[in-house]
């Protein structure tokens, strides 16, 4: 990877502040005991629950940095005394002595929150999805191989057991080889974009950050994954967790080509669609990835494996696993009987585990579930599939895999 100096990781950091000391050397591997401090950026609900959850697997807050009034100081009462607190998240990063950062900001925001963390010494937790597009993702691998920081990123399936169980199976040739995989996800919910004023203060150049210059507008924060502003709409935000399953369980990386069509039905205030489909060329699959957010049959996400010798379909749930007992004896009729092979329900405690991942590497200095690379790849799919859907056009991946021709 290419080594990135100083000046360029100034340059990338989008302004930051002075380097922090850390509180301890990077690349020391810590103590099974040592509690681990760190700090929030991004204090809106997903970024509250990583605070708590990391509280309660032993790590300790130390400061909070949140562009929105009201959320900086929910976040604070779940803290402990002390806990300080900050606007702008360059000022912690400048000030407190912590070992890593949690940061669930909205995705336009990933980027220069990632490159200041680890222009500052910091180990990082980043929520999904990695980037805003292609040549940002790129970016930011190269900026994460360039130190010796451990950076997770927040797709808790790659920590989930069944998930890895599943993968097994698959590697073990459960399924035969894979020619399909159908990736799903319905919900049926509205979200009514609020333009009232908000109820608190809020640093609206701060919250923007690398994005266009606009006027206030409150819905714009208020459900800023509905604007392309902001992030990569519905495409990304579930896309990235489900093309990474497929991805991993069919040894793929990212996709050649990507072509998609949706449209808006119901989320009419916003501009990213609420219901499309894409689909997905690689070498010897093709994937399907289909979003509704007007109906909730077979709620939720899936995934579908489609194999030569049996099926696994993939939910919330867990895995199950099927084999037709015979094969059909004309082509337009039912297999006589289909056979239950495997079923393996979710503990429910992957999101958790996820974390506890991080924790484990920052003490071992070990490379964690999912990598910056992983997520590069998970999402490189859907960034195809959002180009392809505002230019009309099917999109192939360039030859550095971080461009789409």
């Amino acid at each position: 990877m290419k080594e990135l100096t100083r000046r360029e990781f100034l340059t990338n950091s989008a302004g930051a502040t002075a380097v922090a000391v850390p509180l301890f050397a990077p690349g020391r591997t810590r103590g099974a005991n040592e509690q681990l401090a760190f700090g929030l950026i991004g204090a809106g609900g997903r970024g509250r629950y990583l605070h708590r959850t990391f509280q309660q697997l032993g790590a300790r807050c130390l400061a909070v940095a949140e562009v929105y009034a009201p959320n900086r100081e929910a976040a604070l009462q779940g803290s402990p005394p002390g806990t300080r607190e900050y606007t702008d998240y360059r000022e912690l990063l400048a000030r407190e002595p912590v070992d890593f950062v949690v940061i669930g900001t909205p995705d336009h925001q990933h980027c220069p929150n990632l490159l200041a963390a680890l222009q500052a010494g910091k180990d990082v937790y980043l929520e999904k999805p990695l980037s805003m597009s292609l040549e940002e993702s790129g970016r930011m691998v190269r900026a994460v191989r360039a130190t010796r920081q451990i950076v997770q990123i927040g797709m808790q399936r790659r920590s989930m057991q069944f998930v890895r169980r599943a993968k097994q199976d698959i590697d073990d040739g459960v399924l035969g080889e894979v020619s399909m995989a159908k990736a799903m996800w319905n919900w049926h919910f509205a979200v009514p974009l609020d333009n009232s004023p908000l109820s608190g203060t809020l640093d609206w150049e701060l919250f923007l950050g690398p994005a266009p210059r606009r006027p206030l507008e409150p819905k714009r924060f208020r459900w800023w994954r509905a604007f392309w502003d902001y992030s990569g709409g519905n495409m990304t935000d579930q896309g990235t967790h489900l093309m990474d399953v497929v991805q991993w369980m069919t040894n793929s990386g990212p996709p050649r080509s990507a072509v998609c069509q949706g449209f808006i039905a119901d989320a009419t205030a916003g501009e990213v669609p609420d219901v499309f489909s894409a689909v997905f060329e690689y070498p010897r699959t093709l994937a399907t990835w289909t979003l509704n957010y007007t109906n909730a049959y077979q709620h939720d996400w899936s995934i579908l494996f489609q194999g030569r010798d049996a099926t696994m379909l993939m939910d919330e749930r867990g895995y199950r696993i099927y084999r037709d007992t015979e094969p059909s004896p004309q082509p337009w009729s039912q297999p006589a009987d289909r056979e239950l092979l495997a079923e393996v329900p979710d503990d429910g405690k992957g999101a958790e585990m996820h974390m506890q991942n991080l924790l484990d590497c920052i003490r071992s200095r070990q490379e964690p579930n999912c990598p910056v690379e992983v997520a590069a790849a998970a999402v490189t799919g859907p960034h195809m599939a959002n180009v392809a859907l505002r230019e009309d056009r099917k999109v192939k991946l360039g030859a550095d895999g971080f461009s789409a021709a």
